[in-house]
């Protein structure tokens, strides 16, 4: 699944609430792809509850959240995610 062209103002928020829970929470440690999935649905359902709504909004910060790349550390992969949000890159 490809990033969309432009991001909804739902998945900004959720790429920021991302990477500010990896800088807060072992930046350093390795980052894993179980992870990007399994906060992706936290943060989507805390923001619109166990809806249809937020179904479609973990979709689309999965599609816009790059995927993980082997050694990378939480701290970078927040950096990725913000860069994401800015649309300086795409995920």
């Amino acid at each position: 699944m490809s990033a969309p062209l432009v991001l909804s103002d739902d998945t900004i928020l959720l790429l920021g609430r991302f990477a500010d829970t990896l800088d807060a929470r072992r930046p350093d440690a390795e980052m894993r792809e179980e992870i990007r999935l399994a906060r992706a649905l936290v943060f989507a359902e805390q923001l619109h509850g166990p809806t249809e709504k937020a179904f479609a909004a973990e979709q689309d910060l999965l599609a816009a959240a790059p995927p993980v790349r082997r050694g990378q550390t939480r701290g970078e992969y927040a950096a990725l995610l913000r860069l994401v949000a800015q649309g300086v890159i795409t995920g």
